[in-house]
């Protein structure tokens, strides 16, 4: 236990007499009197900060006095205590603890997008200073910079990760309220995309990953996995049943009732199945679900009950869960990266993609293509889509669409 100091009177500050070495008395609370060797009398304060001993002069006495003294030590101290406590507060440091509480719950590819934008765009510009310091204008010129970069979703996104950063703080007593809520229609807007997908395979391979590392519900794992695969319609996914697969065969068959077509051209072919080629891995995948859902009716049924399939928005769901906002990736958005990707990075001709996407494909004479209609060029597409997915995820070298041939 540190031994108590007892405080200084006037008396001993005016009688202290030089001696042949210089010497302290000490006040407390950091504050000494340095009495010279040559006659002269110094105020000293003594503070730790950032783990080093550190020296503040007070002046001189009899200048300044035993009380002035002490009132100046109280103001140090009272400033050290501010500048210690902005140091925990300032936007970097809640951003980080922030960050560290969430990358829990994240999938890993995400929480590197968030750590990354936080250094680049934002902590160099006003990650040192108090969060609540900071106005709705100090945000708008850290977005601003991101725009003169052209990266228009990116300083959208940022902006994002910085409201949650700013309503943390509110939360923890550390802000008055989220100042980028006033940015509301400030950027540069994004053009809507009818549904938001991933169609550049070097986005693609971590969002594979993260399906991988998905630790929430098994069976809805194995549906984000053959979305990738099929890339059926969300809710034609989601209602398929086990009577409609020949795992042997490696065929799904669709009962076109349940496909999104005109109800003209439904009537007139009722009864008719969509016939989808299955992959190898989309076979495997189907084999490893049958013991976990075989019994019932849905290969994807409700967690309260087998008598009813999934929700219209549990992938999406999952896909948020992940870390994926709904202006990056949707349950709708797996056709689109495949139909992008088959087309302009591994050359399939566009009308086989067409028909397995399930959209009204004619000939020459203005005929709908029937079911069977390029079959065996369909069943090479989706094996090799299948294929190439899986060299995705492991890392392969990544042809990207601005480095594809004509």
């Amino acid at each position: 236990m540190p031994k108590r100091v007892i405080p200084l009177t006037d008396v001993q500050v005016k009688n202290a007499k030089p001696k042949d070495k210089d010497y302290k008395l000490s006040d407390g609370f950091g504050l000494v009197l340095l009495v010279k060797k040559t006659g002269g009398k110094l105020w000293h304060f003594n503070y730790t900060y950032g783990g080093k001993q550190l020296l503040l002069s007070l002046g001189t006495y009899p200048e300044i006095t035993l009380a002035e003294a002490r009132q100046r030590r109280e103001d140090a101290r009272k400033a050290e205590k501010q500048s210690q406590t902005r140091q925990t507060e300032t936007f970097e440091a809640i951003a980080l603890e922030w960050y560290n509480r969430q990358v829990l719950v994240w999938a890993a590819t995400h929480a590197a997008t968030v750590i990354s934008r936080l250094k680049r765009d934002v902590f160099p510009h006003v990650g040192a200073r108090a969060i609540s310091e900071l106005k709705a204008t100090d945000m708008l010129q850290v977005f601003r910079k991101i725009e003169a970069r052209e990266k228009i979703e990116t300083a959208h996104r940022v902006k994002s990760i910085c409201g949650q950063v700013f309503r943390y703080a509110v939360a923890t007593g550390r802000a008055e309220r989220d100042c980028t809520a006033d940015l509301r229609g400030t950027l540069t807007p994004v053009i809507p995309k009818h549904h938001a997908a991933l169609t550049d395979p070097k986005e693609v391979a971590p969002f594979l990953r993260a399906i991988d590392d998905y630790d929430g519900s098994f069976t809805v794992k194995c549906a984000m996995r053959l979305s990738a695969l099929v890339f059926l319609r969300p809710g034609e996914l989601r209602l398929a049943e086990w009577t409609e697969f020949d795992l042997d065969a490696g065929e799904w068959n669709v009962p076109i009732e349940r496909m999104k077509l005109k109800k003209r051209l439904k009537e007139s072919r009722k009864g008719e199945k969509h016939l989808v080629p299955l992959a190898r891995q989309a076979v495997e995948i189907l084999k490893a679900l049958k013991p976990v859902t075989g019994r019932g009716k849905y290969l994807f049924p409700s967690m309260t009950t087998n008598l009813k399939p999934i929700s219209d928005n549990t992938i999406n769901q999952a896909i948020r869960r992940m870390g994926y906002d709904k202006d990056e990736m949707t349950a709708h958005g797996f056709r689109a990266m495949a139909r992008t990707i088959l087309e302009e990075v591994l050359h399939v001709q566009p009308e086989i993609i067409e028909h397995q996407l399930a959209h009204v494909v004619r000939d020459s004479l203005g005929r709908a293509y029937n079911r069977t209609t390029h079959l065996a060029a369909r069943k090479k597409m989706m094996q090799t889509w299948a294929d190439y997915l899986d060299k995705l995820r492991a890392g392969a070298k990544i042809i990207q669409l601005s480095d594809r041939t004509s």
